[in-house]
């Protein structure tokens, strides 16, 4: 049976044991650390903690100071607040000075359920993407997400990290390597390759089967890191399949299928296809319900996948 488990929960559990490691890490939040998941650091490492409220410029700005004092700084909230109330602090107070602050963001896409619209974030990878020195990374899983979070400890420039609401099925063996900037090939196929991230990753793997029942074989490739993405990878694929479907939790503009479409334009123009939100906001509902009136589905990806094969 599938293991199934929370990404945040995964967050949590990995600021803990990275913090008793390092005397040096620091865990800030924006009075949400029971959602986000770094409560667990804060109960083992009160004096390491520190809640801001609900003052997201603030959160930023001091962890960019602690930064430039030699700590290693991770703060978080949900995706939409972390992105979007502080975005200029984000450029000019962490990036700009080159801080190493890992920004890990929680509840991003629309499977925030009924919060809606106005904490479903969809635009975010978008806004950090289009920061100078930024690295943008969207685990698939638990897994993948306890390496990503490792990997931003030493990697010397801001980091965001990008996490869902939702638990989901655990893709990644333990002894898988996670290297930023890096992609993974999930599934193996000749006719179209099926690039996804996060919580749309599980669709593909799905979607790949389908295809199959129709005589398509449908590669499935996971690119964690949105920026910078892994170009050799994606060239590799594009001229080995022909066409290519991308496939995210996120605005149709300034994501992955915009980071994919950027490396074809240069490298190996193909025909391609974009699963994602529309250009729309969210809205409030069941996330299960949600995925299905926003096309997030396997059946999406299918019909995306079968558009692209007949442009070959």
């Amino acid at each position: 049976m599938t293991r199934v488990l929370s990404t945040r929960a995964e967050y949590g559990r990995t600021l803990v044991r990275l913090g008793e490691r390092s005397q040096d890490l620091m865990v800030l939040d924006a009075d949400l650390s029971g959602s986000t998941g770094t409560a667990a650091f804060a109960k083992r490492f009160p004096d390491r903690f520190f809640n801001m409220g609900i003052s997201e410029q603030d959160l930023v700005c001091t962890a960019a100071g602690m930064s430039l004092a030699g700590k290693i700084t991770f703060v978080s909230s949900f995706a939409i607040f972390a992105t979007g109330r502080c975005w200029e602090q984000i450029r000019n107070a962490v990036a700009l000075p080159g801080c190493n602050v890992n920004i890990v963001a929680t509840h991003a896409g629309v499977t925030v359920g009924k919060d809606g619209a106005s904490h479903q974030g969809l635009e975010d990878i978008a806004a950090m993407r289009a920061i100078p020195t930024m690295t943008v990374i969207v685990p698939g899983d638990a897994v993948s997400t306890r390496k990503a979070v490792e990997a931003a400890v030493w990697f010397d420039a801001p980091v965001y990290i990008r996490l869902t609401r939702e638990e989901l099925p655990i893709i990644y063996s333990d002894e898988q390597p996670f290297r930023i900037g890096v992609g993974t090939q999930i599934r193996a196929g000749e006719d179209v390759t099926i690039f996804a991230v996060g919580l749309m990753l599980h669709m593909a793997i799905e979607a790949a089967k389908q295809l199959s029942e129709s005589g398509i074989s449908a590669r499935v490739v996971d690119l964690p890191t949105v920026k910078p993405v892994d170009e050799y990878l994606v060239t590799q694929c594009a001229r080995e399949t022909g066409c290519a479907v991308t496939a995210e939790e996120h605005n149709v503009y300034g994501g992955l299928g915009d980071a994919v479409g950027e490396v074809l334009l240069r490298r190996h123009p193909i025909p391609m296809e974009r699963v994602a939100v529309q250009d729309s906001f969210g809205r409030s509902g069941d996330p299960a319900d949600l995925l299905e009136y926003f096309d997030l589905t396997p059946a999406a990806i299918v019909a995306a996948a079968k558009r692209a094969v007949a442009r070959k």
